[in-house]
């Protein structure tokens, strides 16, 4: 009897032992990232899933993640290897099944990278409709120009943002969030960056910004005048929240409005920025051909201009704060997979609102003050729209919001 008990206790002991190690042994940070839901909906349903999304936001980690719960880590391929580049460059099904064997789940890291990938993929999927292929890659116009045609009707596209605020709440109370909320205005929201202090952060900031940002771009789009870019991209930086012209643009790069426009394209289709157009039932004092230009990551935004200064003293927390903002608010839609037009309101006297959402036959406006607790609702908006809701979204209520 007491032989046994003792045998009791010790395997009780075994298991706390083992137990304590996985936790030991568990990234600290980790972040569940509330996109894997939607993925996981589409699995093994017949079509390949496609994961974009800038550099470094976290699609490796997701896809691994994926891969350990319904496959095995030896079937992640990651495309920029060149032996793995090479071995997957064959529009033979039978060769790419021999490659992939008997494997549930196929992870192809940065696909874009291999030659004609969209013709490999549709040859393989058509053959071996029930290897559930996932493939990520770091900038739409390389995907979507090697993969376009071949996958119509046989895709999924999916899009990871940098870490949102939302996310963060699993891993820390709201009084830690709003702690941090001068990190997250500063240094932004790559999951590499949210975990460093300030001297690393502006560092890691500085490298991704020079060493990764304009790769894809370059290298695909055969852009041998990088400074173009980058001065580009430095005065996007400066008109965040503001309407951007490309007449001025063009005249302050002295280069033509048709590159300047290319540009911007291209660096919206690597992830960098994103427009907001302008909301219009053609009032007649409405603006309705304009838009705003916001940066994926206020990190990046503040490294191209080296702006890393105590939030409480910026002469631009406000147009941060509605970057900030409107960041959190696509990401919160997009994650949960909601449907939802956006949009900016202006007209020409200088009468604005922020950002609308237009959902279920309803207008929902939000006005952003990071310190003001009032404001101003333009009447004729008022006159034009109503019952629209209202809302004023500051540093005080900004959790209800994301």
């Amino acid at each position: 009897m007491v032989k046994r008990q003792y045998i009791s206790h010790y395997c009780c002991l075994t298991v706390i032992i083992l137990l304590f190690k996985i936790i030991l042994y568990l990234p600290m940070n980790y972040i569940n990232r509330e996109i894997t839901k939607n993925i996981e909906k589409w699995l093994f349903k017949g079509k390949i899933l496609i994961l974009q999304g800038a550099r470094q936001v976290g699609k490796t980690t997701l896809v691994k993640d994926i891969l350990k719960k319904y496959g095995n880590d030896n079937n992640y391929y990651n495309c920029e290897e060149i032996a793995i580049n090479q071995r997957l460059q064959t529009q033979d099904p039978d060769i790419l099944k021999n490659v992939f064997g008997d494997a549930k789940v196929v992870i192809l890291d940065e696909a874009h990278k291999i030659r004609n990938i969209g013709l490999v993929l549709k040859v393989f999927h058509d053959r071996y409709p029930d290897t559930q292929i996932v493939a990520t890659g770091s900038s739409s116009f390389a995907l979507s120009n090697k993969i376009g045609e071949p996958l119509t009707g046989r895709a999924i596209t999916f899009f990871l943002y940098p870490i949102s605020i939302n996310e963060l709440r699993t891993i820390y109370k709201d009084f830690e969030i709003i702690n941090k909320l001068g990190n997250f205005l500063t240094f932004g929201m790559y999951p590499e960056i949210i975990f460093n202090d300030n001297d690393n952060a502006i560092t890691l900031l500085n490298n991704l910004a020079s060493g990764y940002l304009y790769r894809d771009i370059l290298e695909f789009e055969n852009i041998r005048k990088s400074e173009f870019l980058i001065k580009l991209l430095q005065l996007l930086a400066y008109q965040v929240s503001n309407e951007v012209s490309i007449y001025e643009l063009s005249k302050a790069l002295q280069i033509n409005r048709e590159t300047v426009s290319r540009y911007i394209d291209l660096l919206e289709k690597s992830f960098v920025i994103y427009r907001l157009n302008s909301f219009s039932r053609n009032l007649r004092n409405e603006i309705s051909k304009k838009f705003k230009i916001y940066f994926y990551d206020l990190g990046i935004r503040n490294s191209i201009i080296s702006r890393f200064d105590n939030i409480e003293i910026r002469d631009d927390i406000g147009k941060i704060w509605e970057n900030l903002m409107i960041n959190e608010r696509i990401k919160y839609v997009k994650n949960n997979g909601f449907y939802r037009n956006i949009y900016f309101w202006r007209t020409t006297s200088g009468s604005e609102i922020d950002y609308i959402e237009e959902y279920d036959g309803k207008i929902y406006a939000y006005e952003f003050k990071y310190n003001k607790d009032k404001f101003k609702i333009p009447k004729i908006f008022m006159d034009s729209y109503l019952p629209a809701e209202i809302k004023l979204i500051n540093k005080n209520n900004f959790l209800e919001f994301v």
